[in-house]
């Protein structure tokens, strides 16, 4: 009796498999001991860099380790509104801010922070890898 032998393949990667978001690479170093970065040591907290991924990326803190995820919205085609902010909680007044949620301004979707989901959407968002090494953060794909 002959048994067919599975092998499975993983590679440790995210699934980026979105046809509205093209692959581009990522090599991002953030020290966490400048000024613009030290806060992110902090759990439950965010930063946007607009230097590289698609829109930018954001990275956050959820507390147990590092997400790094593309500011493209990943269920629209790029457009001129298809790059996400945080959410706002008062529109009066734009430094109240929910760092654990972002906004698509083209369909209002909100992705949180912590799973890159968005209720009802088919595409989560893009994700990159992010690898600590004391207090830096070395973010890529």
């Amino acid at each position: 009796m002959v048994f067919p032998i599975l092998f499975g393949c993983s590679t440790n990667s995210p699934n980026n498999n979105n046809p509205y978001l093209p692959n581009y690479t990522v090599n991002l170093d953030i020290n966490l001991n400048l000024p613009l970065y030290n806060w992110l040591s902090a759990p439950i907290n965010a930063i946007y860099d607009g230097r590289q991924g698609v829109r930018g990326l954001f990275v956050f803190n959820t507390g147990s380790g590092y997400v790094a995820f593309d500011a493209a919205c990943p269920n629209q085609a790029l457009s001129a509104c298809s790059t996400m902010d945080f959410k706002k909680l008062d529109p009066n007044d734009p430094s109240k801010i929910d760092k654990t949620t972002v906004v698509c301004p083209c369909d209002n979707a909100e992705y949180s922070l912590f799973s890159g989901q968005s209720k009802g959407k088919p595409y989560p968002m893009k994700q990159y890898r992010v690898q600590v090494n004391g207090n830096m953060l070395k973010v890529y794909n």
